[in-house]
């Protein structure tokens, strides 16, 4: 862990803008809990809570959290059965979770469905949005069951996907490989008023050594035979899509964030989705940066602090715009995997890992919340007397 003087700070104003402790503590938890851990340590502190995400499970929430309308619509889940899925709304904007519909949580304990989970009720939720009259849709997605590229969340926004009897494929990424002909003539017409913010912590391609179905696919319980079936399928998805869409179907599926959650990133580019980093995103409708003005200290955070998390998540996102803003910064997490050099160069001054307080791994999962308390009062002593 990095250790670095941290006396004589003087500071009274901390804003927390941390993600999940994924399995432990949802982003709101762990802002409650830094809270009152800072509190334990100066009583007066004034702390502001902003919970974050990077476009993935958990993005809905911390939308509600920064004063976002819940919206609850009945969808679709991964395999077809009905589930309440949520997204959030506040004026003409609408923060939409794929997770919600189609994640990995939607799934029961140890099922997997890796050939024929669909993002069906990913374009439910879509149509729910444009239902509500928006003008902007914040797209998170992340933490999918899904390999389909898409075509389950088109399916439901009207495209036509057909085999060579006229049939519809069926779903997930497995039916692709039947697909003979692709219609997007039907598309509702509303989605060329709205403007469509993919939002993503990965810039995968769709396809090939580090596309969905190879990188990800043995999350969602693809065997070495899975992942080869469902790149191939995807490849075929796209290339029938040439037909009816032009070059640019082509294109898409090359380009960054394609890949994402099984290729639903593919299916939005294709809506004409503009891709941008989820937490970037994040951060804009969030109201960030007028949080960070009114900030001394900024604390961020999330389950693990790795190498993933240089690469676009929540953490990172956040350091980087409060080390722009002049702002110093520490993290909570629940295990530290990076050196201090590479949390100097990402913005984090000091990292605090609950391992740090309780080297008990499985304890620090099933008791995260006071553990935090207990980390977060250490900072308060460390930075805030």
């Amino acid at each position: 862990m990095q250790v670095a003087d941290a006396g004589g700070q003087g500071t009274r104003r901390v804003l927390v803008a941390a993600d999940k402790f994924k399995g432990s503590l949802t982003a709101v938890e762990v802002a409650e809990r830094v809270t009152a851990g800072l509190r334990r340590a100066l009583p007066e502190v004034e702390v502001e809570a902003l919970p974050v995400a990077d476009g993935g499970d958990g993005t809905v929430a911390a939308a509600v959290a920064a004063g976002f309308e819940r919206r609850e619509v009945r969808v679709a889940g991964p395999l077809g059965q009905e589930v309440t899925a949520a997204f959030a709304l506040r004026g003409d904007t609408a923060v939409v979770e794929m997770a919600e519909a189609s994640g990995l949580q939607r799934l029961p304990a140890g099922v997997f469905a890796p050939l024929t989970a669909s993002t069906y009720g990913s374009g439910e939720l879509l149509r729910a949005a444009l239902d509500a009259g928006v003008r902007t849709i914040v797209f998170g997605v992340g933490g999918s069951a899904t390999t389909d590229g898409g075509a389950g969340m088109l399916s439901a926004l009207g495209a036509r996907f057909l085999d060579a009897d006229g049939e519809p494929v069926g779903p997930g990424g497995g039916g692709l490989a039947g697909l003979a002909t692709a219609d997007l003539s039907g598309l509702d017409a509303r989605l060329t008023s709205v403007e469509l913010v993919l939002a993503s912590d990965v810039d995968n391609p769709l396809t090939g050594p580090k596309g969905a179905p190879a990188v990800y696919g043995p999350q969602k319980g693809a065997s070495p035979d899975d992942v080869a079936a469902l790149d191939a399928a995807l490849a075929h998805f796209a290339k029938v899509l040439e037909t009816s869409v032009g070059p640019r179907a082509a294109e898409y599926a090359a380009a960054p964030g394609a890949g994402a959650a099984g290729g639903i990133g593919y299916g939005a580019l294709l809506l004409g989705a503009r891709f941008r980093a989820g937490i970037e995103v994040m951060l804009d409708v969030l109201g960030f940066a007028h949080a960070l003005e009114r900030a001394e200290l900024v604390i961020t955070g999330e389950g693990s602090l790795d190498e993933q998390t240089l690469h676009g998540k929540a953490p990172a996102g956040v350091a980087a715009a409060a080390r722009a803003a002049g702002k110093e910064v520490v993290a909570v997490c629940g295990r530290l995997a990076l050196p201090p050099e590479a949390l100097g160069r990402a913005g984090i001054r000091r990292a605090y890992p609950l391992t740090d307080a309780e080297p008990d791994i499985a304890k620090c999962i099933a008791e995260a919340g006071p553990i935090l308390e207990r980390v977060a009062e250490q900072i308060g002593r460390d930075f805030l007397t």
